[in-house]
């Protein structure tokens, strides 16, 4: 089988044929003619073939080398339009970033991570999509995010994950509740009606696995803001993540409650597609993560 020419080669073969003289097609190249002959002499050898005729008075093609121009004319417009494709897709893709992430990572943490990468790239369209965990997962399967970040505890099947930060989630009261002044036990905490979370919810899931035996919630709410309320109306105590209420426990709104034994820390993940390197804004967005937490 004959070893397929080089694109470099077929360039100066059409070049030959459009100048009519090799030294000004490796000038036009920028290569120095006895390197643009050496090349010319490996492309006629390669096809078997000679393809031009080189004289006193300049270099012709010969009948064989007007066919393979023609040829060869034909495939590097296929390449610079397989470029230039190429090209069009990457600008695309770089002129807009889908983001998906979890309540707590997009309501503390990814607005400063995105500010600062818009600082490096101010014509960078970043779309946030700010649900829970499980849908996060969902739509990075789908295709429909470029990027997320979760706050779900275990394995991820089928993704790609790198931590970005560490979370805690601290069991909360107003400051009139009988907790607000001494700690709880695990136990007498899983016998509480608490206001929880969503199912699906990364902050639901954590608090499920570390109390598998808890009575049924008080109230279930779709967002940490509407917990959070529920708990300063005083309703019932919650679990949340102490970057959700930090403020409140700095103002003395909510009171933490101290629960032996119980660790409720929980990683925070960037995750993507799995199997896939991940390039241009989205791997500059999870630098930025990394580098932050």
């Amino acid at each position: 089988m004959t070893e397929p020419p080089d694109l470099a080669s077929l360039r100066l073969l059409v070049l030959v044929g459009e100048l009519g003289s090799l030294g000004r097609a490796a000038q036009e190249l920028g290569v120095a003619q006895p390197s643009a002959s050496k090349r010319l002499s490996t492309l006629e050898r390669r096809l078997g073939l000679v393809l031009v005729d080189r004289g006193r008075r300049g270099s012709a093609l010969t009948p064989a080398g007007v066919v393979v121009t023609e040829r060869a004319r034909r495939v590097l417009d296929e390449v610079a339009g397989l470029l230039a494709g190429a090209d069009a897709l990457r600008a695309e893709r770089d002129a807009g970033l889908r983001v998906a992430a979890s309540m707590t990572v997009a309501e503390h943490l990814a607005p400063v991570w995105i500010g600062e990468l818009r600082r490096t790239r101010p014509d960078l369209h970043v779309g946030l999509r700010v649900t829970n965990s499980e849908t996060v997962l969902r739509l990075l399967r789908e295709g429909a995010a470029d990027l997320g970040f979760v706050e779900a505890p275990g394995a991820v099947r089928g993704l790609s994950t790198r931590k970005v930060a560490v979370d805690r989630l601290a069991v909360v009261v107003p400051p009139g509740h009988r907790w607000a002044t001494r700690p709880v036990s695990v136990t007498e905490l899983a016998a509480t009606p608490l206001v929880v979370r969503e199912r699906g919810s990364g902050t639901r899931d954590t608090l499920d696995k570390a109390l598998p035996g808890a009575v049924p919630p008080a109230l279930e709410l779709g967002s940490t803001t509407a917990v959070r309320g529920a708990v300063v109306a005083g309703v019932a105590p919650a679990v949340l993540s102490v970057l959700a209420v930090a403020l409140d426990l700095a103002d003395g709104r909510l009171v933490e409650v101290p629960v032996a034994g119980l660790d409720l820390r929980r990683v925070l993940r960037a995750v993507w597609a799995g199997g896939r390197r991940l390039v241009g804004p989205a791997a500059e967005l999870l630098a930025v993560a990394v580098r932050r937490s």
